[in-house]
């Protein structure tokens, strides 16, 4: 098969961090000897996650066995989920910032519908497609501090929050959160909604006031879109092909790259 050199648009901050992390793992193990020293493996680890590369592919280009790409990956993404801030570490940072975004978002997977309905659990009837849901929190300026880990694309985004500890972990340190209608009831800063079905008038619209609150609120919440942009622009969590119950090694370890370059 037949390779070429290509460019991947990371840091080399990410690639150092890695490379750092898989030469301490190799230390702790007492590894003697590999087919790839730590600075290819990193850029092998970084190419599959950022670029979606298949084993194969990389294979080829790295001229070693397709099982040793799996071993090599996997290494390295145990060692990155490992350095993943934890949601204590999150929430002291939040705790400096005036106000955070608090977001979910679907990360697709390659799975199919079975007779069993085994599958249910990660089909999101609001995306109408499999995946599982990922809590994101940012700063104002829409910068990445914080992602969870995968839950079954079914679950609401209020209902993962509260799996995760995170609203409870927010109010205990008086963070201000911004978030969308997904959290009302949380106590959060949402959008203002119209009320009730009137019977005789019908549906209430909002008034001029309320209206721009939510304009308001929506700028403040935009920028949370560019963390969850930042999470899908690395090409292996736009359709995840492993196993659901690897999607959060996956997520964690991308985490720990973006917040280090």
């Amino acid at each position: 098969m037949p390779s070429y050199p290509a460019g991947i648009s990371v840091s080399s901050r990410a690639l150092i961090t890695l490379a750092d992390a898989l030469r301490q793992r190799r230390t702790q193990r007492g590894t003697r000897w590999r087919r790839l020293p730590v600075g290819q493996q990193a850029l092998l680890v970084l190419a599959h996650l950022r670029k979606g590369e298949t084993y194969a592919d990389l294979a080829a280009g790295f001229a070693i066995g397709a099982t040793t790409v799996f071993r090599y990956v996997r290494e390295a993404l145990d060692v990155l989920a490992a350095l993943a801030p934890t949601l204590a570490d999150a929430v002291q940072v939040a705790a400096g910032k005036v106000f955070v975004i608090l977001d979910g978002t679907l990360l697709p997977i390659d799975r199919v519908g079975m007779a069993t309905g085994r599958d249910r659990p990660y089909y999101s009837g609001k995306h109408k497609q499999h995946g599982v849901n990922v809590q994101v929190l940012a700063d104002p300026a829409g910068r990445l501090i914080w992602a969870s880990a995968a839950l079954p694309g079914a679950r609401h985004d209020m209902g993962a929050a509260r799996a995760h500890g995170l609203i409870d972990a927010l109010h205990a340190a008086e963070v201000r959160v911004i978030a969308d209608n997904g959290y009302r009831g949380s106590g959060f800063a949402v959008p203002q909604r119209r009320r009730p079905r009137d019977p005789e008038t019908g549906r209430r619209r909002l008034s001029r006031n309320q209206r721009a609150v939510n304009a308001a609120h929506a700028r403040q919440r935009g920028p949370g879109e560019r963390a969850n942009a930042q999470l899908k622009s690395w090409r292996v969590l736009r359709k995840i092909r492993c196993c659901p119950r690897r999607a959060t090694s996956l997520v964690k370890a991308v985490l720990v790259l973006i917040l280090a370059g």
